[in-house]
């Protein structure tokens, strides 16, 4: 198993909120759902040179698509995840993951964050739309949300 692990090691990079690289902690919006999935689906359909979206479904809030790699580069798989958060904010996450499993020398995490980057200018965000939620209140049943 621990071979396997060294394997992937550096094969693939995905968002999350407490990431220490601001590049890796994917997006909260203040922009409603609906807005933000028409954006991704621009995008990864026809705004991004060599993607190629292999399903999406709006109604669980998931595109599946791939980025080619170019000769000798294998290709990246790439998840794109978005849901409204506990704050009835728009969360994009993303998974980029290389074909061949082999360390990608950073490109995933690249990809990643030109992903964001773009969606960011698609969307026209500006500072008041982009949310921290590291900072935002946590609202929810046992979360201190008044009822």
């Amino acid at each position: 198993m621990k071979e396997i692990l060294t394997g992937l090691r550096g094969s693939h990079a995905a968002t999350n909120v407490d990431a220490p690289d601001p590049a890796l902690r994917g997006r909260t919006y203040a922009i409603p759902f609906e807005t933000v999935w028409q954006a991704v689906v621009s995008l990864a359909g026809d705004g991004l040179r060599g993607w190629s979206i292999e399903s999406a479904d709006d109604q669980i809030g998931v595109l599946k698509a791939h980025a080619l790699g170019g000769l000798l580069r294998p290709g990246i798989d790439v998840r794109v995840s978005i849901r409204l958060d506990h704050n009835a904010q728009t969360r994009v996450d993303l998974l980029a993951r290389t074909r061949s499993g082999r360390h990608d020398l950073g490109r995933s995490r690249r990809l990643v964050a030109h992903f964001t980057d773009r969606l960011d200018r698609k969307l026209e965000a500006g500072p008041a739309q982009i949310l921290d939620p590291r900072v935002l209140p946590a609202y929810g049943p046992g979360l201190g949300a008044e009822a």
